[in-house]
C-alpha cells in the first residue's frame, strides 16, 4: 500500500510541474491582427507598410500610363529590400508581401528574382543536355520593366519604463532601363511601450 502511494505521489507531483509550465497557444487566421507583445517589428507592421505603399505605388500615373502607351502590362521584379534597422528584419518577407500585392492588384506582372532565375537557368541547360525534344529555350526569357527597391530603418527615443518605438519603411519603383525613379512612397509606424515596473 505504501509502494503504491509513493507511486501515485510521485504521478501527482510530475503532473504538477508539467501544468505549472504548460504553454498556451492561440491561434489567429490568415490576414488577422496578432498581440504586439513586445513593441518590435512584427506581423502587423508587415501587413500595414506594405499595404499602403503598394496601394501609393499602383495608383502612380507612370505605372497606370504604361499600359495606354505600351499596349501592355508593365513587368516588375522585387530587387533588394535593405535592412537599415537597429534590430534583426528579415526583409524578405516585407519583399515578398510586395510581390503578391502587385501581383494581386493585376496592375503589373512579375519575373521571378535573381536567385529564382539563376535556379530556371540551371534546370534549362540541364534539360537542353537531357530533354532535347521537350527542352524550354534559354534565351526566351520576359525582361522586367521596372525594379522595385526599399529600406526599412528604424530610431528609438527611450528614458526611463517610457519608449518610443519608430519605423520608417521607404520603396522605390525605378525603370530598369533609365534608372529613373517613377514612383517613391514611405511609411512611418511609432510604437509607444511603457515597461511594468519592476516587482521589490
Amino acid at each position: 500500500m505504501k509502494k503504491i502511494a509513493l507511486v501515485l505521489g510521485a504521478a501527482l507531483a510530475a503532473f504538477s510541474l508539467v501544468s505549472c509550465g504548460s504553454t498556451k497557444v492561440d491561434r489567429y487566421e490568415s490576414g488577422s491582427d496578432v498581440k504586439d507583445l513586445s513593441g518590435y517589428w512584427n506581423e502587423n507592421d508587415i501587413k500595414q507598410v506594405c499595404e499602403e505603399l503598394i496601394s501609393g505605388c499602383i495608383a502612380s500615373p507612370r505605372v497606370t500610363g504604361f499600359k495606354a502607351a505600351n499596349g501592355r502590362d508593365p513587368v516588375a521584379v522585387v530587387g533588394k529590400i535593405s535592412n537599415k534597422s537597429s534590430e534583426h528584419i528579415d526583409t524578405a518577407l516585407v519583399a515578398k508581401r510586395f510581390q503578391t500585392a502587385i501581383i494581386n492588384s493585376g496592375v503589373m506582372e512579375f519575373v521571378a528574382d535573381s536567385e529564382q532565375r539563376q535556379e530556371l537557368r540551371s534546370e534549362k541547360l540541364d534539360q537542353a543536355e537531357n530533354a532535347y525534344d521537350t527542352a524550354k529555350s534559354i534565351g526566351n526569357e520576359t525582361a522586367a520593366d521596372f525594379m522595385i527597391q526599399g529600406t526599412v530603418l528604424s530610431h528609438v527615443d527611450e528614458e526611463g519604463r517610457e519608449s518610443v518605438r519608430t519605423y520608417q519603411v521607404d520603396a522605390q519603383l525605378i525603370d530598369i532601363e533609365t534608372n529613373k525613379i517613377l514612383w517613391q512612397g514611405e511609411k512611418t509606424i511609432r510604437k509607444y511601450i511603457k515597461k511594468a515596473a519592476k516587482k521589490v
